[in-house]
């Protein structure tokens, strides 16, 4: 199991851009948080995720 925004899922093996696109966010809104390190945008295609990670994803909204 991967946490990801605290809630227990069964993504381990998904790579970090499956998972984005699999949740509907937009890569281009998001920052991604892998065990306490930002991956770059570069890398979210090549990280893959294993059990026992703990990843936040930051979706920015704009207002005004």
């Amino acid at each position: 199991m991967v946490t990801i925004n605290g809630e227990n899922l069964n993504a381990a093996g998904k790579t970090a851009a499956q998972f984005i696109a699999e949740a509907g966010y937009n890569v281009e809104r998001v920052v991604v948080e892998r065990n306490l390190v930002i991956l770059k945008k570069d890398e979210l295609e090549i990280t893959v995720f294993q059990d026992g990670d703990t990843i936040e994803i930051l979706n920015f909204v704009g207002g005004g």
